[in-house]
């Protein structure tokens, strides 16, 4: 049986609930973020609140099983000069891993970074996560520094590797 095709889709508080378990295994399970400690719905919330209202955006992938992954972009810096510059975010349900969600999230997202006259996208991606890495390369994201042992989780230190892209030539 074939499974939905999965759709991007702007996300509403009704998704909350879902990216807030997406978030929390990659707490729990993955280096892809350096907290140790699950959050709350109350947290999520707040975070979407605060993307909304700063006129980000939060995607998210649906099929057959719900919401199997979400993605965004924020402020990468929060001082003036950085003002078009973001950090982008894509997560993806394990179960749904290596089906394309992610290279559907990281479409919408330069979609809508372009559409938002944003000059570059930065992704801050740990050393072991290929998968993420090879992602963003094929989106033309070009390695521009490593930082190593900058990050401590499982036992071990990460190396942090920073890629960017530009995505508009415009001035301000």
């Amino acid at each position: 049986m074939n499974a939905t095709p999965t759709v991007i889709r702007p996300a509403t508080d009704l998704d909350i609930p879902a990216i807030l378990s997406i978030y929390n295994q990659a707490v729990r399970g993955t280096t892809a973020i350096w907290n140790n400690q699950e959050v709350d719905l109350e947290n999520r919330m707040q975070w979407f609140n605060e993307r909304s209202t700063s006129g980000y955006p939060v995607f998210v992938a649906l099929d057959d099983a719900g919401v199997v992954g979400y993605g965004s972009y924020g402020t990468f810096r929060p001082f003036e000069g950085f003002a078009r510059t973001v950090e982008n975010s894509v997560y993806v349900a394990p179960n749904a891993q290596g089906k394309g969600v992610g290279k559907l999230l990281l479409e919408a997202l330069l979609q809508s970074a372009h559409e938002s006259n944003i000059h570059v996208m930065v992704a801050g991606i740990e050393a072991g996560n290929t998968s993420s890495l090879e992602l963003h390369k094929k989106f033309g994201f070009v390695e521009t520094g490593r930082m190593p042992e900058v990050g401590f989780k499982f036992g071990r230190y990460l190396e942090l590797v920073f890629l960017q892209k530009q995505i508009s030539s415009q001035g301000s």
